[in-house]
């Protein structure tokens, strides 16, 4: 005959708990028996007044000394009977206060379960003992008998409910106690946090390498070799039909395109020029190729790191794409100054001002591309401008 669900369900949680408890009694019995060694010793009557003071001083001092040790053994005891892995290290002063306030409670509570369970077993099964030893004078009748059935399985109740209470507050108290400090695991993963972002950001950096190198070694070589091909068509084939000639001409126009608007896709990924020059000569050639003046000024004693070079280029190469497309500017400025660990990026125009990353104008783009590398940004436009975007890039990921 098997148990419904739930009524096995239980039984395997109380048999699981209540071994949980048992081997927290026991893990205290030899706390005590640490804390008791001193008294031992000092057992004398007339003990004078400083035996009592190194007779309380002592067994603090020995339970702080194997504190470790203990804090190993609950470890062991969460992991083997919850499944529950409590990591180190935890503080010295935490584990003290687990291993001589928490810790006892828990089993003095533990001690009272078994109690309340010794004593609802004799009670509840009052009907089947009292026999055995003829009529007991406690229990003249048996109504009296029935309550005490009735207090006997209220007691069991409260003893399965004692149970799982004390298994409850030790997981708490050990996981906030024994684990590792809260601060310091959050300083950890922030550490760890930003190791993993600095990493996926070098990666996408790569990547859009790769692709820069793939395009101009690959598809772009190809479109010139076709370009050249077309314009030699066009300029040696003068007996072809006019409509023969027209679609050539047409395909030689499509491939220069082809191959500028090519161009400006690999300069955007990233341009050779900025791995081997640097950013100033990257930020020349945007300069020099943007459709409207722009003044240029660049210190940088030191190169910053590649990524955070990269990620400098595209909020300049974007911003001025931006003032070109939207901003109906005569002018713009630019402004990259390296401060200790900081630089700092400054892109100005003259334009009608009004710029709103909520309006989808690339700026959102721009935000999280230095956010990627724990920058700031910071945007100026007001209505009939001027337009002032100041970026800030640590140096050093």
């Amino acid at each position: 005959m098997r148990l419904p669900t739930a009524p096995r369900t239980a039984l395997a949680r109380l048999r699981r708990d209540a071994v949980f408890g048992l081997a927290g009694i026991s893990v205290q019995f030899l706390a005590l028996l640490v804390l008791s060694v001193p008294w031992l010793v000092y057992s004398d009557t007339a003990m004078p007044f400083l035996g009592v003071l190194v007779a309380v001083a002592l067994p603090i001092a020995a339970l702080a000394a194997v504190s470790p040790a203990f804090t190993r053994m609950q470890r062991r005891r969460f992991k083997a009977l919850l499944g529950i892995d409590i990591p180190g290290p935890a503080g010295p002063v935490s584990e003290l206060r687990y291993n001589l306030l928490v810790a006892p409670a828990v089993a003095c509570g533990g001690v009272l379960a078994v109690v309340l369970v010794v004593v609802g077993l004799a009670a509840s099964t009052v009907f089947v003992w009292s026999p055995l030893g003829g009529r007991l004078k406690f229990l003249p009748t048996a109504m009296a008998a029935t309550y005490v059935t009735a207090l006997g399985l209220a007691l069991l109740a409260l003893a399965y409910w004692l149970t799982g209470a004390l298994v409850r507050a030790d997981v708490r108290s050990a996981t906030a106690l024994l684990g590792p400090d809260p601060a310091k695991a959050l300083e950890r993963r922030v550490e760890d946090l930003t190791e993993r972002r600095a990493g996926t950001v070098d990666a996408a950096d790569a990547e859009r390498r790769r692709i820069e190198r793939d395009l101009h070694d690959g598809a772009q070589q190809r479109l010139v070799s076709m370009a050249v091909n077309l314009g030699l068509a066009k300029a040696t084939l003068s007996d072809l039909p006019e409509e023969a000639r027209k679609v050539i001409d047409e395909a030689h126009r499509e491939a220069k395109e082809a191959i500028e608007e090519l161009n400006n896709l690999v300069r955007g990924l990233h341009p050779a020029v900025l791995d081997d020059r640097g950013l100033d000569a990257a930020l020349s050639g945007i300069a020099a190729r943007a459709p409207l003046p722009v003044r240029l000024h660049v210190d940088i004693p030191e190169r910053p790191a590649p990524t955070v070079e990269a990620v400098a280029y595209f909020v300049v190469s974007e911003s001025l794409a931006n003032t070109t497309k939207h901003a109906d500017a005569t002018g713009a400025e630019v402004t990259v100054v390296r401060t200790a660990d900081i630089l700092r990026v400054v892109i100005a125009d003259d334009g009608v001002g009004g710029a709103d990353p909520a309006r989808g104008s690339g700026l959102t783009g721009l935000v999280g591309r230095v956010g990627s590398v724990d920058g700031t940004f910071d945007l100026s436009s007001p209505r009939g401008g001027p337009t002032v975007i100041t970026v800030e890039l640590p140096c050093v990921l």
